[in-house]
């Protein structure tokens, strides 16, 4: 549940266990206050009279020493949350914690809700949502390339300051027609209008585009490895998961059930699954590993179909191949076991395939599959962190909303339609764009977004 606004939070911001330092940053109009209370400086000074400089003391609880460490002082505004903050690092032992944080408990501190101190950090403007939603994907980043996504959260809240600026001045110029029709106030004409109009939608455009490459980026390909028994599915994901994660032997059916890992194939996010070879069988047990496996090739939105390359195709291959060509998800072919020699032709697996590969899943680097994948599901002239790039299905729902909104109203500009019309179309425009970055977004929203952090950022 969420605290008060004008509650004291504390909760201990490095994760739980044993460790060299542990810290508890305390948030609230009463930080400095409570931390009065569980902190004893060594010297002279307190941590809020040399603000942003450690300072050394005493840990205290139920009045007596438990631990010796720092305290740094973080006045309002210039602090994370905008908030008093306080930061409290002592010995990283689980006990030790614990106990200091009970005593800012004691001392008039309310446990933190999840996500709530940047939450707290939104609500007072230090942070833009889409700034916000960065942070929770760069704690969650399983990647190099998630990462530098999120390190670039700025260019994204800075391109969309932009637009709104720019759109800004376009509703205004639209007010300034209906409310003084006489006077010719309007800072545009409505040629000047139509051309600004549509240069904005075509940068809004744009912008959505780049949801392509971040959402592979961030979110993640739902992907399935598919073929008949003992093609190499199994050593495939292995190659790609880094370990014998699944069992891999010369007997046919070997994997019954659905393999799952998240994982990063150069800068795109596999959500990977190894399926069970997909064929006709009695056994009761490999017949429902069947099934699932059908099941996540329904789902998928990468299919990787995997061949034995050193034997001809066998008729379960040639089923295989049927029922992929009504498939809607990309499908790259691998011709697997190039290190036993290959007779099969990237002809005889027919039209239908975003790629077609050799390959040889017992070793080496998926080079060649990396490259594909990464043409597939991302846009090669885009720089991760260097450029504005939508990376939540949120963002790109709400500026799509935007962009909608706009070429209604290009279209009634165009058909000479009276301003009340395509301004009622441009203050909808604006007001989606501000969903983009929190400015309009409603409650539900936000908690959604800060439910995904933990307890202490």
């Amino acid at each position: 549940m969420r605290n008060n606004p004008f509650d004291t939070i504390a909760a201990i911001s490095t994760p739980p266990g044993k460790g060299g330092v542990a810290v508890i940053r305390v948030s609230g109009p009463e930080a400095f206050l409570i931390g009065k209370r569980v902190f004893s400086p060594r010297g002279k000074a307190r941590p809020e009279d040399t603000p942003r400089m450690a300072v050394y003391g005493d840990m205290m609880a139920d009045g007596r020493v438990i631990d010796d460490g720092l305290a740094t002082a973080f006045p309002s505004p210039a602090s994370y949350t905008g908030e008093d903050t306080l930061e409290l690092s002592c010995h990283g032992g689980v006990l030790i914690t614990r106990t200091l944080l009970a005593a800012l408990f004691a001392a008039g501190a309310s446990p933190a809700a999840p996500g709530e101190f940047t939450r707290r950090a939104f609500l007072s403007g230090r942070l833009g949502l889409t700034e916000a939603e960065a942070i929770a994907d760069l704690l969650d980043a399983k990647s190099e390339a998630q990462v530098r996504l999120s390190v670039g959260r700025g260019h994204l809240a800075a391109r969309l300051a932009e637009l709104r600026a720019t759109l800004l001045a376009l509703v205004s110029s639209a007010e300034a027609v209906i409310d003084f029709p006489e006077e010719d106030l309007a800072e545009l004409s409505d040629e000047e209008l139509a051309s600004r109009l549509h240069t904005l939608c075509e940068a809004i455009s744009r912008l959505c585009d780049t949801y392509r490459t971040g959402r592979a980026v961030s979110e993640g390909i739902r992907t399935v490895i598919v073929g008949r028994p003992n093609v190499g599915k199994s050593s495939l994901y292995n190659l790609l998961v880094g370990e014998d994660a699944a069992i891999v032997t010369e007997h046919a059916g070997t994997t019954r059930d659905v393999l799952e890992r998240t994982l990063p194939l150069g800068q795109v996010l596999l959500r990977l699954a190894d399926t069970a070879g997909i064929r006709k069988t009695l056994d009761p047990v490999e017949r429902i590993g069947v099934e699932r496996a059908e099941a996540a090739l329904c789902e998928a939105e990468l299919v990787l179909a995997v061949f034995d390359g050193s034997e001809p195709l066998t008729g379960e291959d040639r089923e295989l191949l049927t029922r992929l060509r009504d498939h809607a998800a990309v499908r790259i072919a691998l011709i697997n076991k190039s290190d036993r020699g290959t007779v099969v032709s990237p002809e005889e697996l027919g039209e239908g395939f975003a790629a077609i590969l050799t390959v040889s899943a017992q070793g080496g680097e998926p080079r060649e599959l990396t490259e594909a994948v990464e043409a597939l599901f991302t846009d090669g002239t885009l720089v991760l962190g260097e450029e504005a790039i939508l990376s939540s299905a949120r963002q790109h729902a709400t500026l799509s909303r935007t962009r909608d909104a706009l070429l209604r109203a290009e279209a009634a500009l165009a058909a000479g339609a009276p301003a009340d019309m395509y301004l009622y179309d441009l203050t909808e425009a604006l007001s989606a764009l501000g969903e983009v970055d929190g400015r309009t977004v409603n409650e539900e929203v936000v908690s959604e977004i800060f439910s995904r952090f933990c307890v202490g950022k």
